[in-house]
């Protein structure tokens, strides 16, 4: 039986967006995530971080301090009892176009593979309009962070709901019941 998945943009959705972080020291969590993350588990959810990293490509972020960023963000929030099935990051440059790179759905598809996830029934939640359009492109369900992007600026399809915070969003995704 596949699985349901919510996949999460990490800067502006779960961190503070620091705007190419590179020092691991440096994160700083977003309010409600951790109960965020806690209610959509005990809904059944599984949970994949899908995040564009052109500030490798740029030299401004080092791969190694990206896999420490990454790890301290899994260990914490085992810490809160929530586990992610999987990491994904697409260090190319904003203009490659490259198809692991948002909003392309390499990142969703490749996680769709990698853990057994149906698509029709998981979830994008970004802050950015290229998060939405990488769910849409994958099939899922899609949630803008509201405060950083409008929906109307762009000619791609809108968000199925707009969130104040990722605790608003998995409350949302809760009440609304199955895809």
């Amino acid at each position: 039986m596949k699985k349901k998945a919510v996949f999460l943009d990490r800067d502006g959705t779960l961190i503070v967006d620091k705007v190419y972080l590179n020092d691991p020291a440096q994160i700083e969590y977003l309010p409600g995530v951790f109960e965020a993350l806690r209610l959509l588990r005990d809904a059944g959810y599984i949970f994949c971080l899908a995040t564009n990293q052109s500030g490798v490509a740029r030299g401004l972020v080092q791969l190694e301090n990206l896999h420490k960023i990454h790890g301290i963000i899994a260990a914490d929030f085992h810490g809160h009892g929530v586990e992610f099935a999987g990491f994904y990051y697409a260090p190319y440059p904003v203009e490659s176009n490259h198809p692991m790179r948002k909003p392309n759905s390499g990142m969703l598809d490749a996680g769709a593979v990698d853990h057994g996830i149906d698509l029709s029934q998981s979830w994008m939640i970004g802050d950015r309009m290229s998060d939405v359009e990488a769910g849409t492109r994958a099939g899922a369900g899609t949630i803008l962070l509201s405060g950083t992007e409008s929906p109307e600026a762009f000619a791609w399809a809108p968000p199925d709901h707009v969130a104040d915070g990722l605790l608003d969003a998995a409350k949302w995704i809760i009440a609304r019941g199955p895809r």
